[in-house]
């Protein structure tokens, strides 16, 4: 779904706006590198394998998934995007996900942009229920969810298929009436 009023992203020098497919080439040349690669369930062989995975994006359909470029603002390059998938109007819950440059690690980027991206949908898309998955292993992710107020659920176990095996996954949540632990809304 194309995000007319994405948040502002709070952070300095960084933009939130709509992911557009002329961002496949910045955003794979790092979902490629072995220390992003390892992390994520993606399965990319080239870009061209990016571009197919954007057309739920730009679709106008109110459930279909959305994502949203994270652009340093200084270059106006793509650093990292964030968004929600396996939407449910009915149910009022999305999966958030979100992804990010080896450059822009360990800055608190993904905490405040995931705290920014889940108050956001709470108030804006009128959610009820949050939540995330995270391959077994990545610890990063597991403290980015722990510091947005995000609870830890359990293991799903061979849940996704990761580069044609199944994966372990951790699951977590925020529901829009927990308390916000995170500082920012």
């Amino acid at each position: 779904m194309r995000i007319a009023n994405p948040p502002a992203s709070g952070v300095d020098g960084i933009a939130l706006r709509q992911i557009e497919p002329s961002d496949c080439e910045a955003w794979f040349d790092y979902l490629r590198l072995p220390e992003v690669f390892e992390r994520t369930s993606w399965n990319l062989r080239c870009v061209d394998d990016l571009r197919v995975t954007m057309e739920p994006y730009l679709d106008d359909a109110p459930a279909s998934s959305m994502r949203m470029a994270v652009v340093d603002q200084s270059s106006g390059r793509l650093v990292g995007t964030i968004g929600l998938h396996t939407r449910s109007d009915i149910n009022r819950s999305a999966e958030i996900a979100y992804d990010f440059a080896p450059s822009h690690w360990g800055r608190g980027l993904a905490t405040r942009l995931c705290a920014t991206v889940a108050a956001w949908s709470f108030a804006t898309l009128n959610l009820h229920r949050l939540q995330a998955t995270v391959l077994v292993g990545n610890e990063p992710s597991v403290r980015v969810l722990a510091r947005c107020g995000f609870r830890h659920e359990g293991r799903l176990r061979g849940f996704r298929m990761v580069r044609g095996q199944p994966g372990d996954f951790d699951i977590f949540s925020r529901l829009a009436t927990d308390p916000d632990q995170s500082g920012n809304a």
